[in-house]
């Protein structure tokens, strides 16, 4: 079952969820807003996650998914970041950011609908971007398919469907931890990330991309060696 959970933590990173996670903590009530998405994202997850394991167990939806994440496709995925991270650590994305912003400065900016949603501020509107958005990705699918091999009890599913989007949603519980059990620092904390995001922001997606890349190309390597 360990596999389960290696797909949990890769789950964690769904760009959507990262995007979000970020929007909302640079705005000005980042509490109620993380905990709206939280409750609307594992509504949606954990009632999606339980259908799948009881009522598809061993379909061709679930092995259609798990098939999708084959190594070969690790591998591709992997040189794609790799790529990402060669025209941030150049002076290339500077020139396609300056072209984009000239082209762009006649016209008004756009923003996504789901960052317009968060943008109003309101816990219940999160909650209903949590619960649109939420929907199973590549890893939460392949991890289900492998406690469908299992043989589990009905209370043994349903814990471990729990316990994968306890990790699969910690970039929203992590904050709110923080919010909860260490009310005096957690908002300092949340300043300095918006300071230094604003000041690091094209360093740290270079080192994200980068180290994913790498473990992306590894995992896509053992899975084809083994």
């Amino acid at each position: 079952m360990s596999e389960v959970f290696v797909f949990a933590f890769t789950a964690a990173f769904n760009p959507t969820l990262l995007a979000a996670s970020t929007v909302m903590l640079l705005m000005p009530s980042p509490k109620r807003l993380l905990l709206g998405y939280l409750l609307g994202a594992t509504m949606t997850s954990i009632t999606l996650g339980l259908l799948i394991v009881f009522q598809f167990e061993g379909s061709s939806t679930v092995s259609t998914a798990e098939n999708s994440l084959s190594g070969s496709q690790d591998i591709v995925l992997g040189l794609l970041l790799l790529v990402i991270t060669y025209v941030i650590g150049t002076e290339r994305h500077k020139r396609v950011v300056e072209r984009r912003h000239a082209k762009r400065a006649d016209r008004p900016k756009k923003d996504p609908a789901w960052q317009k949603v968060l943008n109003k501020g309101s816990a219940r509107w999160t909650f209903v971007a949590g619960a649109l958005l939420t929907l199973p990705g590549g890893s939460y699918l392949a991890g289900l398919a492998q406690m469908s091999k299992q043989e589990l009890s009905t209370t043994e599913t349903v814990l471990y469907v729990l316990a994968f989007n306890v990790i699969m949603l910690a970039l929203l519980e992590v904050p709110l931890l923080g919010y909860a059990f260490a009310p005096d620092w957690t908002p300092g904390a949340v300043q300095r990330f918006k300071e230094s995001l604003s000041r690091h922001g094209g360093r740290i997606l270079f080192i994200g991309a980068l180290v994913l890349g790498i473990l992306l190309i590894v995992r896509g390597l053992i899975e084809l060696l083994t």
